[in-house]
């Protein structure tokens, strides 16, 4: 499957074992944007998986109101640019409803889908990253997974977890990963992170799309081009480098980074959002403040630019293999 086919195989097990789940949004019933729904309605109906109108607020408010009268609610949002009409009602709705009540009441059926993360050629409307607008909203989870088989444990994983989840799918992943992901049902747990290279010199952070720069990255160390190999010291080529996908952004894994920057003593992280206001602030500043004595180099961060995405110029937006591998460099060197 690619990573489309299993979000699709994972609302289709969530459908047939909840009666009470349903799927909507804009243009679900007929498969979406980017036929993650295709087939839905048709093997469960449209009662059960229906289109909205062109409303964020309103889609994220109807599925605030379906969870909190006991549905399994399963929202799309087109895009994750489109999310911001929509951020009162999840922020100070739907992060926030347990605890307004006392426990009495809460959405935690409430999963919305949304994709993210750039494409190539999306730009300002269609290839931002919003993950890091909300990291102040607690009662929220935000998970975004790397691959077909992360894709389909995690949205199952997000649809039965007790809280609401904003679930962000790397959309230029839909077609490009493929792996043979089980046809089972299966879960994978929220707020754990995956080291997925062993190491001891360096720390690489990061979810989603970077992650694949970031294995390209890492083969460039070991093996540069001839038109880098001036640029890459040779006793850098054998460095050992732990790389984690982080996979649950809010709330993340402390443990499992901080361990792994205590043994390395060093930490980049890299994400498509913009520096400012990102994710890896956030993440910096808890282990400088946990690992301070164990650093051998500053954190360091591999973002996008403080700019609009660009349309023509998306491609020198994004941190690509290139700009990993010089900040590599540099933290090793330092």
């Amino acid at each position: 499957m690619n990573v489309y086919q299993a979000v699709r195989d994972a609302m289709s097990v969530a459908l047939t074992k909840d009666d009470t789940a349903v799927v909507f949004g804009e243009d679900v019933a007929f498969g979406g944007v980017f036929r993650c729904t295709m087939g839905l309605a048709e093997e469960f109906g449209r009662e059960r998986v229906f289109n909205t109108p062109l409303t964020e607020q309103g889609i994220a408010g109807f599925g605030i109101g379906m969870a909190a009268m006991g549905h399994t609610a399963i929202a799309e949002i087109q895009f994750a640019d489109y999310i911001f009409p929509a951020f009162d009602q999840i922020v100070n709705e739907a992060a926030k409803l347990r605890y307004r009540s006392g426990g009495q009441y809460d959405c935690g059926r409430l999963t919305i889908r949304t994709p993210s993360m750039s494409v190539g050629h999306g730009g300002l409307y269609h290839s931002q990253s919003p993950e890091g607008f909300f990291m102040g909203a607690a009662g929220l989870k935000i998970v975004i997974p790397r691959s077909p088989i992360q894709a389909k444990g995690l949205l199952l994983g997000s649809v039965r977890d007790p809280n609401p989840v904003v679930f962000m799918e790397p959309k230029i992943l839909y077609r490009s990963a493929v792996e043979h992901v089980p046809i089972d049902d299966y879960e994978l747990p929220l707020g754990v992170a995956e080291v997925l290279h062993q190491g001891t010199d360096l720390t690489l952070l990061s979810w989603g799309t970077p992650l694949y720069h970031c294995e390209t990255a890492l083969h460039m160390l070991q093996h540069p081009p001839p038109e880098l190999a001036p640029h890459v010291p040779q006793r850098l080529r054998g460095a050992k480098i732990e790389l984690i996908d982080l996979r649950t952004i809010l709330p993340w894994d402390v443990q499992t980074v901080v361990d792994s920057v205590n043994k390395t003593g060093r930490l980049v992280i890299v994400h498509e959002a913009g520096a400012t206001g990102g994710v890896s602030s956030d993440i910096g500043a808890e282990v400088q403040k946990r690992c301070f004595l164990k650093l051998e180099a500053p954190v360091r961060r591999v973002t996008g630019w403080d700019t609009p995405v660009p349309l023509q110029y998306e491609k020198f937006h994004i941190p690509d293999a290139l700009r990993i591998l010089d900040t590599i460099v540099d933290t090793l060197s330092y």
